[in-house]
């Protein structure tokens, strides 16, 4: 599990720049892709294989960050008698990748997009996931067409995919899609998201499931001096999620939902799931110890997940608990079946119930392989020999592709913090002390009020870090050069 985004305003200063050149080199980043792959990419973004199934009267919408152009996911939302229906469509890599060319080969060792605060290291090259295979609007683009129809408590009845052109109308971003609900100009569609994403939301709840609200860094850029990039200032602060975000997650969760039960169900017997066990007593008690030290009310008749809807993230202490609880979240893995074996476990703690991945090819290995095996269930044929081909090794491969993202997000954070304060060693910041070592209680972690930082600080050998408990500190290193990794480090300021 990621420990948090991080996204930027404007533009970069050049040290930060520099310092991001010299991370990807020390996390052995993939570089710029192989002329053959690239060749290959070219070809296939002038000839995809493409569906005879057409939808293109459907006024499909997508839902993104401003900036994006790797559009992996729009919708369309529509009453259904007394219910909904949700038509969700999903760019169909498979119709640009030849299984066993160069493209799907460096597919598999990339395994993920990479993000930096300064651009991304895509899985596909940009011809494709920017361009001929990105949901962009007004072009027809092959796609997997999920429809979810939905009763009027939001519960699924019914589920169908199949290939299908489609052609977005628009690119909307969560902000512009917020003002509109909350003044309550939306169209029919977007009002919709709301109403379906409340229902969602509210079944989440009934199944016991949980979805982190954990705020994003934001690097934010004041001032505009034309030409004197020494004059522009940037701070950090935290960026807490939009009412639309959560809705139109409850969307994705919804498609991976219905995919998990497809395979589960298919006659081929085979699959790949997201799965997550429960969480042991114990973290759930060092959970509970947490909320203690920051004063959140966790009486012992209310539930993990109950707690976690009633948490604003706006209040720092509320933030800094969400960010202690995707430790819960970190054994979270993929797992395959075939021939009908189930695995121990089909299951996913934090939805609490079956799900996988499929709603972000562009961006995930293990998306394209999952919408395939539910494209055969539903057509009640049997999986595509190359994706049996590979089955096996998929959860070893995203292990390994998720290790080298959570150390980018790891390395990006930490870069950005000490670059951002390494003029500021020897000031006092107001903070909280969020987590204190189990073995050692002089040292922890401390959560600065503003700016945005989370760091490591080290008490004095005869006192104990007062967990949860506001605390003003020291800046005494922020080393943004360090070889293995950026270095930030607090002590608890000596009162005047």
């Amino acid at each position: 599990m990621p420990r948090r985004h991080i996204r930027v305003t404007g533009a970069l200063e050049a040290p930060l720049r520099a310092a991001l050149t010299a991370l990807r080199t020390r996390l052995d980043v993939p570089a710029a892709f192989p002329l053959a792959v690239l060749a290959e990419a070219e070809h296939a973004a002038k000839a995809p294989a493409l569906p005879s199934y057409d939808a293109t009267d459907l006024p499909f919408l997508t839902l993104d960050p401003p900036a994006s152009t790797d559009l992996d996911q729009a919708l369309h939302l529509s009453r259904q008698g007394a219910g909904y229906r949700v038509r969700y469509a999903i760019a169909d890599v498979a119709a640009f990748v030849v299984p066993g060319g160069a493209l799907d080969a460096e597919a598999h060792r990339r395994v993920n997009t990479l993000y930096f605060p300064d651009g991304k290291v895509p899985l596909h090259p940009a011809v494709l996931s920017e361009g001929a295979a990105s949901l962009l609007p007004g072009k027809v683009r092959p796609a997997a067409l999920w429809t979810v129809d939905l009763d009027a408590d939001g519960r699924t009845v019914a589920v169908d995919v199949r290939r299908a052109l489609v052609r977005s109308r628009a690119k909307l971003d969560y902000a512009g899609v917020q003002r509109q609900l909350d003044a309550g100009t939306a169209e029919e569609p977007l009002q919709l998201l709301a109403v379906i994403g409340k229902l969602r939301e509210r079944l989440e709840a009934e199944r016991g499931g949980i979805s982190l609200g954990v705020p994003e860094q934001e690097i934010v850029e004041h001032g505009h001096a034309d030409d004197h990039e020494a004059a522009h200032t940037y701070e950090l602060s935290y960026r807490a999620q939009s009412p639309a975000e959560g809705w139109n997650a409850q969307l994705s969760l919804l498609t991976g939902m219905a995919a998990a039960d497809l395979m589960l169900a298919s006659a081929s017997g085979a699959g790949i799931l997201r799965t997550l066990p429960a969480a042991p007593d114990g973290a759930v008690g060092r959970l509970r110890r947490t909320a203690h030290a920051l004063h959140i009310d966790w009486p012992h008749h209310v539930s993990y997940a109950q707690l976690i809807r009633s948490l604003d993230p706006h209040d720092p202490r509320h933030a800094a608990f969400l960010q202690e609880c995707t430790t819960l979240l970190r054994g979270a893995g993929y797992t395959v079946f075939r021939d009908g074996k189930l695995p121990d476990i089909t299951t996913h703690a934090a939805v609490a119930a079956p799900y996988t991945h499929c709603t972000a090819p562009l961006r995930r290995l293990a998306d394209r392989h999952a919408t395939e095996l539910c494209l055969a269930a539903v057509a009640g044929h049997a999986p595509p020999d190359w994706v049996l081909a590979v089955l096996d090794a998929l959860p070893r491969e995203m292990a390994e592709g998720g290790r080298r993202a959570n150390a980018v997000e790891r390395g990006c954070v930490d870069l950005v913090e000490a670059v951002l304060l390494k003029d500021r060693v020897g000031e006092v910041f107001d903070g909280y002390v969020v987590d204190v070592d189990e073995h050692r209680p002089t040292a922890g972690t401390v959560q600065l009020a503003s700016p945005a930082v989370i760091g490591r600080i080290d008490g004095t050998p005869d006192t104990t870090l007062p967990l949860g408990e506001r605390l003003q500190v020291r800046l005494t290193q922020a080393d943004p050069t360090a070889e293995t990794s950026p270095t930030i480090r607090f002590v608890p300021a000596v009162p005047a």
